[in-house]
């Protein structure tokens, strides 16, 4: 039994509703008159829409599945339509077919079809991806792209994280249906001074043995400000220091992570150091 509008949309008769979905809006961007301006684009863009219309719907689908092109008089659907001659209405062939039709199609067959309800289904954004460090999420910044031949600037928004993505409003592509946006995923790379740790960031700074025996005070540069930091006796290895507020932004609750400081001990150099003093740390 044939059935051409499982041929019009491209796929086969075991497709999933999602699988059908998606081959009808990849086939009606492709053919929509506004982008194709072959002249058989309008034809196929009607065929693609009533193919649809069936197989979109779940009961029109079964009964089509079980009677295929006979319920053309055995014509494939696009035979049948051309032999109703130009000004055939698609819409009211597939409602006298199908109990409970009528339902007007998103191509608008019964006049242009450039009619609005297939505005929806044209996707003018564009979708593009966009790598910054995480000092950029930390603070915010504006970016400088280039996105299909043209360049602006873009903000990144304080507080991003990782697979999130922005809208550019109207930076997508154009049409005399309008105009799209810009989605841009944001790709945070791994920084080499800050680590992310769901909202707190910790940032590890050089601290001198002697500094961290005796104790005392050290200047820490951070992307916020320089702190002075004062250091206890016996500061351990990896030991934080705790920075309130100064983590990531976090957009849903609108409060911060905190900023934890922590200590990298550098040993000083063998070569460095007096014959005496290293006698006595042997000794030690």
């Amino acid at each position: 039994m044939s059935k051409t509008m499982y041929k019009t949309l491209e796929i086969g008769e075991n497709a999933t509703p999602a699988e059908i979905k998606k081959a009808y809006r990849k086939l009606a961007k492709q053919y929509h008159p506004d982008i194709n301006k072959s002249k058989q684009a309008e034809e196929k863009f009607k065929e693609i829409n009533a193919a649809y219309e069936v197989l979109g719907d779940e009961k029109k689908k079964a009964q089509y599945d079980m009677q295929g092109d006979n319920m053309f008089g055995g014509q494939s659907f696009h035979d049948f339509a051309s032999s109703q001659g130009a000004g055939v209405n698609l819409e009211d062939i597939l409602a006298s077919m199908f109990a409970g039709g009528g339902t007007s199609f998103s191509g608008g067959f019964g006049g242009s079809p450039f009619g609005g309800g297939f505005a929806q289904e044209v996707d003018l954004d564009i979708q593009a991806r966009i790598s910054i460090p995480l000092e950029d999420s930390l603070k915010g910044a504006k970016k400088s792209i280039t996105v299909g031949g043209n360049s602006f600037d873009i903000k990144i928004p304080q507080g991003i994280r990782d697979g999130q993505k922005i809208r550019a409003k109207g930076k997508g592509k154009q049409s005399n249906m309008g105009t799209g946006d810009l989605i841009l995923q944001i790709d945070i790379t791994n920084s080499d001074d800050y680590i992310q740790d769901e909202d707190d960031i910790v940032f590890r700074f050089e601290l001198p043995l002697k500094t961290a025996i005796f104790g005392g005070k050290v200047e820490v540069h951070t992307i916020y400000k320089t702190y002075t930091l004062t250091v206890p006796k016996d500061t351990k290895q990896l030991q934080k220091f705790r920075v309130k507020n100064k983590g990531l932004l976090n957009r849903n609750t609108s409060t911060y992570g905190d900023l934890y400081l922590q200590a990298n001990i550098t040993i000083p150099k063998l070569e460095n150091m007096s014959k005496a003093l290293q006698d006595e740390l042997k000794k030690l």
